[in-house]
């Protein structure tokens, strides 16, 4: 069973992005389970990095709380073949290309899978480039996912053309965190992706509100929120799982609606 193409199956999906080990692996552990109960579809799992390009100032961070608590690439392995033991959705890691050529790309493809992951979102690694990663992950049934920004204009056919997993479509120009509106025209690019691609396309970047998410969830497959959910997590700490959960249902549940 393709668990990434089940959470797309009945409705719009709703990706929440968590960064491991922010601010320690336990309360990570408690921050997927109450994700997963609040109606997310599926779960990406930051890889901690020292330099995350693509990051705000948010997620940025949480990478550098989650690094100074001892967080490994190795320790991420374990807490994700624990959780796959209780969540039934599909995971995702996403990290930089550094982590995954100096652990080993085969070594870590191997691991990842033996973990229970379903998909790698390697935000560093243009199109041209990753024929060297996907060749490894493709060995393991993991989907290396393609990311498709407005900026890609006339690669995007191609760039979709042979996404695996999901397409995912950054909203703005410049790193994740949170916005007050979304200018981009999701809508055509969206008709770009779909003419191309054989799997569907969700929205990341930028999504902080039910409405927000909704909109971005009727122009395409699903929305992906991360900086949000983040920052609820450096306000409370240990204590935010409940918090999370809440926040997180309300979010699911306007995906959800969007027929």
């Amino acid at each position: 069973m393709n668990r990434i193409a089940e959470a797309f199956r009945n409705h719009k999906a709703f990706i929440a992005f968590i960064t491991v080990g922010d601010p320690d692996l336990e309360t990570t552990e408690q921050i997927v389970h109450a994700a997963v109960e609040g109606g997310a579809d599926l779960i990406e799992l930051g890889i901690p990095f020292s330099d995350p390009t693509a990051e705000g100032p948010v997620i940025m961070h949480a990478d550098n709380v989650a690094l100074a608590a001892g967080t490994t690439t190795d320790k991420v392995f374990a807490l994700t073949k624990q959780l796959r033991a209780t969540v039934s959705v599909p995971m995702v890691y996403m990290t930089y290309a550094n982590v995954v050529f100096s652990y080993g790309t085969e070594k870590f493809a191997a691991r990842a899978s033996e973990a229970g992951i379903d998909g790698v979102i390697l935000p560093d690694v243009p199109y041209e480039e990753k024929d060297e990663f996907d060749a490894a992950f493709s060995r393991y049934d993991i989907d290396l996912i393609s990311m498709i920004a407005p900026t890609s204009e006339n690669r995007i056919a191609r760039i979709a053309g042979g996404a695996k997993g999901f397409v995912y479509m950054v909203s703005s120009l410049g790193v994740t965190g949170t916005r007050s509106e979304i200018t981009t025209d999701i809508g055509a690019m969206t008709a770009l992706v779909r003419k191309a691609a054989k799997v569907p396309c969700a929205v990341g970047f930028g999504i902080q509100t039910p409405e927000q998410a909704a909109k971005m969830a009727s122009l395409s497959d699903g929305a992906i929120v991360g900086s949000a959910i983040i920052k609820i997590i450096d306000q409370y700490g240990r204590e935010s799982a409940p918090r999370v959960r809440d926040y997180v249902r309300s979010m699911a549940d306007a995906v959800h609606a969007v027929i």
